[in-house]
């Protein structure tokens, strides 16, 4: 026998509804009946009825559910116990008593009533077009074989009737189901023809005496367990071979969360679910995800998988098992079924499902589809096996992405890199070609290169989360922040023109200007910063990412932010190889040094005088200083550079000595260079290959690059002292030391910067600046170099502050070699040596 129905769907059409079909249903049984039943009335004993009745009562509790969609069919060997009945009582008692039977066992185990009914008018009309067959046939004698055949195609009959009531209430439910459906049914057409057998042989054998009951029922009871074996194997069998096919599904996913849903699709499908829900903790840059597959076609959220405090969930996900957790509203405390009505479900299956980052997910599986049978045993270990290769699915989808993701962002940082940002300006740009407008922002970490040499990668790389996390919390919501490369970062600011990404790229600029505690020190950081926009400035990525590029190299020597503009393009070529041939250009002589004399202001005599570089080019003309030192301190050729000058000054210096002339020579040394590990060594030869002792040599430091915590922190300062040399704090009162820092420092004068010098002849409080500025050094035993002077007014008034040492032009302009000898000539004398002195020295002619 089958049984079947279609549970109450919303909003299905008249026809579809279950008490719709139930009733016409019922409506062809009582058809059916009204032709046949009449003609079959016989009066057998009441004993003889109540032992049919009992025997379909056994054999209809006896049933294998096959599920087919929301449908559950129902095989039972309940033919046996029809052959007897049609043999032994006639066909309307055996109708009526199975009639009995299944309304019975079908109330026993809570089928809903349009299913009742329609299981009962089913049952009727397979009696009666059994008995329409048995009409056609020869009368029935057990005895002949013929009457065996008859009742072989009457069982026969009865199935194609079963078959056909299902399908169509399959059909009026879920649509045609095409060949499934009769193949799922066709165990119950096999199963007829042995019940006959079992069926003819009892009425035989009882017939010869009613002993053989006593054999009779055993054997009956013997089929009966062979088939709840064979159905449990069958079923056994279907649910490994599901669980492969399972298996093979979901190795052909795609690693996306198109893929993610056909898993939660396959779980759903295998266990005929209603409902399926998969939560996935976040990962890399994706949030939490909550992938929801539904029979009826409803993916909408809907609560508790997604909530972290949810009894099922959390019960499932802390299990320390790992196995399924099985709740069902018929064995729920308050808490479940509270649980479970958030849900709108009569049962839950839920497991925790392993990640690659090893935070835990959460699989859900809610109420299957037939409202006949429900999650058990078999279900939980099939649902265990699924979550073998669940696991292996998800992880392997992650760990794509993860492979993916780290093709386009920066391991250490986590930002979109270089590709990621081209990829996502030029979406952008294509989104809309006629009107896209975008900002791009270059930001390049100031004083990385430094950080790295002196502190090492660690702290460089310290230094980088810093500036990421503050680009990060200052740039506006939609822009996307990436990293670029070395110490580079770059903002996109979709939707700005080419003024708001300026105003932007400032506040950014001044948001990041801070001091950050970066291997145990102090570390300013400041951006410097270019500027292009779309479309003004390219419509596409690599021309926005160049441009932007070029100029941030021109926000290198103005205020620290350049917006692109056309004429850059050519500094940026000039730049470019004045940088491939700065080394060459050391090498043929182009870069040269000029010498500006300093005069003690009370003696006139020159104490020194002070080496400056200068740059000839053969097509460019004379490049000015500012431009190829800045330039040769971005490509790391500053060390060279420094070096190239410092021998041209030693060598000038030597030459003196030569002729019993002391002149002590002043070099200008970069900060860049006071974090390169081998500065000290370098000077130490260049000394000791010129035969020029320290006392003789100047290095001219600025008061930034002095007092900055990467310089104060190290001893390369003390180093260069121990060397014998001086060491000058150029500029002075331009930076931000103070009287403590300036006392701990192994400096030996200050240079007033020219800026106070100039106005001194005409300002109060520029005389005023200087004069404190000589009283405290000479309270700090340091001698004073004031620069700029330029008319005798202001050089009277240094003298009376008593100022050490004067320089500008008032004394000389700077003076290439040859000059500078002309003008020693012209305008110096000699002194003879002074007591305790090797060589003599000069003094200028009044």
């Amino acid at each position: 026998m089958s049984q079947s129905g279609a549970p109450e769907h919303k909003g299905a059409t008249l026809s579809a509804r279950p008490w719709t079909i139930a009733l016409s249903g019922a409506a062809v049984a009582a058809v059916l009946a009204a032709v046949t039943l009449p003609g079959s009335w016989s009066t057998p004993e009441l004993w003889a009825v109540g032992l049919l009745l009992v025997g379909l009562l056994f054999t209809e509790s006896v049933q294998f559910d096959v599920e087919f969609r929301d449908q559950t069919i129902s095989l039972s060997p309940t033919e046996v116990a029809v052959v007897v009945g049609l043999v032994e009582v006639g066909g309307f008692w055996t109708a009526a008593a199975r009639a009995v039977a299944v309304v019975a066992v079908l109330l026993w185990q809570h089928w809903p009533p349009p299913k009742i009914v329609f299981n009962i008018a089913l049952s009727v009309a397979e009696v009666c077009v059994a008995l329409a067959v048995l009409s056609v046939m020869p009368p029935l004698r057990i005895e002949e074989p013929v009457s065996w055949l008859s009742l072989v195609l009457a069982v026969l009959a009865t199935g194609l009737v079963s078959m056909v009531g299902v399908s169509y209430a399959v059909a009026l439910t879920d649509g045609w189901p095409g060949w499934k459906l009769p193949l799922a049914a066709a165990p119950n057409l096999a199963l007829g023809p042995l019940s006959v057998v079992v069926g003819v042989i009892a009425l035989l054998l009882t017939r010869q005496t009613s002993w053989t009951w006593a054999l009779i029922v055993p054997l009956v009871l013997s089929f009966v367990a062979i088939f709840r074996q064979s159905a449990r194997a069958r079923r056994d069998r279907a649910t490994v071979q599901q669980v492969y096919d399972f298996a093979r599904r979901v190795e052909l996913v795609t690693p996306d969360e198109a893929g993610t849903r056909d898993i939660v699709r396959a779980v759903r499908e295998l266990l005929n679910a209603d409902r399926v829900a998969l939560w996935l903790p976040p990962y890399l840059d994706d949030g939490p995800q909550l992938v929801v597959d539904s029979a009826d076609g409803d993916l909408s959220w809907y609560d508790g998988p997604g909530d972290p405090d949810d009894l099922l969930r959390r019960r499932a996900v802390t299990r320390e098992t790992g196995r399924p957790v099985l709740t069902s509203l018929a064995r729920a405390d308050e808490a479940e079924a509270a649980a479970l009505t958030r849900r709108g479900a009569r049962e839950v299956l839920g497991a925790p499902v392993t990640t690659a980052a090893g935070e835990p997910g959460y699989l859900e599986v809610c109420d299957r589809r037939s409202d006949v049978v429900t999650f058990g045993d078999g279900d939980r270990g099939a649902l265990e096996s699924m979550l073998t290769h669940v696991n292996a699915a998800i992880r392997q989808q992650q760990l794509l992405s993860q492979i993916r993701h780290d093709a386009d962002h920066d391991r250490l940082t986590g930002l979109p890199n270089r590709q990621r940002l081209a990829a996502e300006i030029d979406a952008l740009l294509a989104a809309d070609p006629a009107d896209a407008r975008a900002g791009l922002v270059l930001a390049a970490l100031d004083g990385y290169t430094d950080v790295t040499d002196t502190l090492g990668h660690a702290a460089s790389d310290e230094l980088l989360l810093v500036t990421a996390g503050l680009l990060r919390e200052h740039a506006p919501p939609q822009a996307v922040v990436a990293r670029m490369e070395g110490g580079q970062f770059a903002v996109l600011l979709p939707g700005l023109s080419l003024q708001a990404t300026e105003r932007a790229a400032r506040r950014l600029r001044e948001a990041a200007s801070t001091r950050a505690r970066v291997a145990g020190l102090d570390l300013e950081v400041s951006l410097t910063i270019g500027v292009a926009a779309a479309p003004v400035h390219g419509s596409d990525a690599g021309t926005l990412i160049q441009r932007a590029d070029v100029a941030l190299l021109a926000a290198h020597t103005s205020a620290g932010v350049a917006t692109y503009h056309p004429v850059l393009d050519q500094q940026s070529l000039r730049r470019l190889q004045l940088g491939t041939e700065l080394e060459t250009a050391m090498a043929e002589g182009q870069i040269s040094v000029v010498f500006q004399p300093i005069i003690d202001s009370r003696t006139a005599d020159i104490v020194s005088v002070e080496t400056l570089v200068r740059w000839h080019h053969p097509r460019y003309g004379d490049i000015p200083p500012e431009d190829f030192i800045s330039l040769a301190e971005q490509i790391g050729r500053i060390g060279l550079l420094t070096d190239h000058v410092l021998g041209l000054a030693l060598d000038r210096c030597r030459r003196w000595l030569d002729q019993d002339i002391a002149l002590s020579v002043a070099v200008n040394l970069s900060a860049r260079c006071l974090v390169e590990p081998d500065l000290v060594d370098r000077i130490r030869s260049a000394l000791r290959e010129h035969g020029v002792p320290g006392e003789l040599l100047t290095l001219e430091l600025t008061e930034g690059s002095v007092v900055d915590d990467t310089v104060r922190n190290s001893t390369v300062l003390a180093d260069l002292h121990a060397l014998g040399l001086r060491l000058s704090m150029d500029d002075f009162g331009t930076g931000y030391s103070s009287l403590s820092q300036l006392r701990l420092l192994p400096i030996d004068e200050l240079k007033i910067d020219k800026s106070f010098v100039l106005g001194m002849s005409t300002s109060q409080n520029e005389s005023f600046i200087a004069r404190s500025i000589v009283e405290l050094a000479h309270n700090l035993g340091l001698r004073v170099v004031a620069e700029g002077v330029e008319d005798e007014v202001t050089r009277d008034l240094l003298a009376q502050m008593g100022c050490d040492k004067l320089q500008g032009f008032l004394v000389s302009r700077p003076l290439p070699e040859d000059r500078l000898e002309g003008w020693l000539l012209a305008r110096t004398g000699v002194r003879s040596a002074p007591p305790g002195a090797t060589h003599r020295r000069l003094f200028v002619r009044t």
